[in-house]
């Protein structure tokens, strides 16, 4: 009677456990669970799956650790004569089956694995007419370049709802990481080198943008607001960018924005130098040649993606 007590109440405190976890999951604000796009719907599957195929030898583990920890206690006077281990291959049936199930969880792992590294590519393009946006990472801000509307916009990533976006990434700073987890997962980015990232939102809403990788003093305040929004409304904005904002983002006035700053607030500039991004990425790589190559034959073609019709 007393083990049927005992295992009653190990049996209570694992649903209690899974129920606490499970309204914690419902109520949390979790990012990576909730997501907005294609792309992020996709790795939360691979998520949710790992977890629970590591839950077949992680819960048993744990179960197992308290009650041997309750059976065989120190104030457990038949612990002793009832634990009598005949080595450690006694019972090969067992050995076989603690083996097994963990190589068989690997296997299936390692095939999750290889087709959602394939599937979920970064650099694979999303069907559909692409939108291009050229991004900066600086201390400690995020710059953001639409080349074919000839605007940027400073910690603002605006995007047209179920419209793929070819992301082109680069940093003017140090080593960073691009992360807008309900939209697709982190990317580093570097100084001289192009990262391509094809995220798409399908939900409207305004979501969270981080970096995620440690850049210094002002990593805490370097983050930005994605905005999914109609194509009309988005339209609306570029037009209004265009038409309001008197600061042109001339390569004299970013190298003044790209002096170390914190917790900048949202701004907008247009027109935007049609060779500037190009210019950021090369002065890295052209102060490594004895003979610069111009930057605009270097980068050719780095932006020239199919718009679709509908963009201004």
């Amino acid at each position: 009677m007393r083990k049927i007590y005992i295992y009653s109440a190990i049996g209570v405190a694992i649903l209690l456990a899974i129920t606490a976890l499970a309204v914690y999951l419902h109520t949390a604000n979790i990012p990576v669970l909730e997501p907005a796009g294609p792309i992020a719907i996709q790795e939360r599957a691979v998520i949710v799956i790992t977890l629970l195929l590591c839950a077949i030898v992680v819960v048993p583990v744990f179960v197992l650790l308290f009650l041997f920890a309750w059976k065989y206690r120190s104030t457990n006077a038949k612990a002793d004569a009832r634990y009598s281990p005949e080595g450690d291959h006694a019972n090969l049936t067992i050995e076989f089956t603690w083996w097994l199930v963990p190589a068989v969880i690997i296997a299936v792992l390692s095939v999750i694995m290889w087709q959602s590294s394939h599937a979920l590519d970064p650099y694979k393009p999303l069907p559909g007419n692409s939108m291009v946006v050229e991004v900066v990472a600086l201390d400690w801000k995020w710059l953001f370049i639409y080349p074919a509307q000839g605007i940027a916009s400073l910690n603002l990533l605006e995007i047209p709802k179920d419209v793929p976006v070819t992301f082109k990434l680069t940093a003017d700073a140090p080593m960073n990481s691009f992360w807008i987890p309900q939209l697709g997962g982190q990317i580093m980015v570097m100084p001289g080198m192009v990262t391509d990232l094809n995220l798409m939102a399908s939900k409207l809403g305004t979501f969270d943008g981080f970096s995620a990788n440690i850049s210094g003093q002002g990593f805490a305040g370097m983050a930005f607001k994605v905005n999914s929004v109609s194509l009309d409304d988005f339209n609306a904005w570029v037009q209004s960018a265009r038409e309001s904002s008197s600061t042109p983002l001339t390569l004299a006035a970013y190298n003044t924005l790209a002096e170390p700053s914190e917790y900048n607030a949202v701004a907008r500039y247009a027109p935007v130098d049609d060779n500037l991004y190009a210019d950021i990425v090369m002065k890295y790589m052209m102060a490594s040649t004895t003979t610069p190559v111009p930057s605009s034959m270097q980068m050719s073609g780095m932006s020239g993606m199919d718009m679709t019709n509908t963009m201004p």
